[in-house]
């Protein structure tokens, strides 16, 4: 197997190992910081349609109460409301879960992939 050096730089001299691994780690931190900032955005869009249809059934409850003539009709009208929010709100909390795990999948898979990448790195170094 032929060895490869890398090229000097314009200083006429070759980088240094450590300048390298640098790089790398610069590189997987921002790998990092953009993979938090999308699951950041995953669970604010999601919270935020959750919210959106929530306060859309706010609404539809005032409105309901309004149209409604008899004290029976508001009990019916406001306990369909607090089951429904109940079942929602449960279900929500299920989705989040779900988002939670999904993420922490993505991350640990990136994570391996990171450690396998470094360890060949330094294995390969080692060789030559």
């Amino acid at each position: 197997m032929m060895q490869t050096h890398p090229e000097p730089s314009q200083f006429g001299m070759q980088p240094l190992p450590i300048a390298e691994n640098g790089q790398k780690l610069i590189l997987a931190a921002a790998s990092l910081q953009a993979h938090t900032f999308k699951a950041m955005m995953r669970y604010q869009i999601e919270t935020l349609a959750f919210l959106k249809h929530r306060y859309e059934q706010d609404v539809k409850l005032a409105e309901d109460l309004i149209d409604g003539s008899e004290f029976n009709d508001a009990f019916d009208i406001f306990s369909t409301f607090l089951q429904n929010a109940a079942s929602e709100y449960a279900t929500e909390a299920g989705k989040v879960a779900a988002l939670t795990s999904k993420l922490a999948s993505e991350t640990a898979r990136r994570v391996r992939r990171e450690a396998k990448t470094a360890i060949e790195d330094v294995a390969a170094k080692t060789v030559a």
